[in-house]
């Protein structure tokens, strides 16, 4: 099911926006102003934010570049007749959309259903094999010369970002915050600890990793398995 995140003060408009989004089988949360708004980004990690402008405590716009700091969820906003200028602000700030107040549920979900259809992700390769191990991204597992690996859940997390993201460097901001939350982008350490753990778990030499790559000051980056094979030619550090 889409999960939605609506922010918003009036518990009217709660009520009636819980009510028909699980009508149409969409999984809701609730927050009733900024803060607990940002709060539950982080930890419920909606696929669409629906968020109004007038806050209590803080403006939308606020909320919405707290998000843009970190994250890519598609935003649609709740807005005033009128509010010509505080859409542009949102938009500007990295709203996708906004739907204006009083509004019809039928505009509403077809929007809905537009950002959603727009942040879908590419079709992944479900199966990345390379010489040493398998990842299989819909299974979830990981299989080695004498069977299974067996990972944490934080080790599978840090693994499938990376493997999505193959030949390509991912960031340790981008890291922390979606493995452990925006709070913990000054963590650096909880990564180092980590990738030595799956190193040690995948690499066939950890002190000379072939496919977990640090990209030293910047992130790391998964090298997927070159022609033949081999791994595609990259360095790496092994901090």
């Amino acid at each position: 099911m889409t999960r939605v995140l609506v922010i918003d003060d009036e518990e009217a408009i709660l009520r009636a926006l819980r009510i028909n989004l699980a009508a149409h089988r969409y999984e809701v949360r609730t927050a009733a102003d900024g803060a607990s708004g940002l709060a539950a980004v982080a930890r419920y990690r909606p696929d669409v934010v629906i968020l109004d402008l007038g806050l209590p405590d803080m403006d939308g716009t606020e909320v919405i570049r707290g998000v843009r700091g970190w994250s890519g969820t598609p935003i649609i906003v709740l807005s005033a007749w009128g509010q010509e200028s505080q859409k542009v602000a949102a938009l500007d700030a990295g709203a996708d959309d906004y739907v204006t107040k009083p509004f019809g549920m039928g505009e509403l979900l077809a929007r809905l259903r537009v950002a959603v259809r727009r942040a879908a992700p590419a079709p992944d390769q479900p199966v990345v094999a390379g010489p040493h191990f398998t990842v299989d991204l819909a299974a979830k597992r990981v299989r080695g010369p004498g069977g299974d690996v067996r990972l944490t859940p934080t080790e599978w997390q840090l693994l499938e970002i990376l493997v999505r993201h193959r030949d390509k460097l991912v960031t340790q901001r981008q890291l922390l915050t979606e493995v452990w939350g925006p709070e913990y982008q000054g963590e650096a350490h909880y990564l180092r600890v980590h990738m030595a753990h799956l190193r040690r778990k995948l690499e066939p030499d950890p002190s000379r990793p072939r496919y977990l790559l640090t990209e030293p000051g910047m992130g790391y980056r998964f090298a997927a398995a070159g022609p033949g094979g081999e791994p595609s030619p990259a360095g790496g550090a092994s901090s």
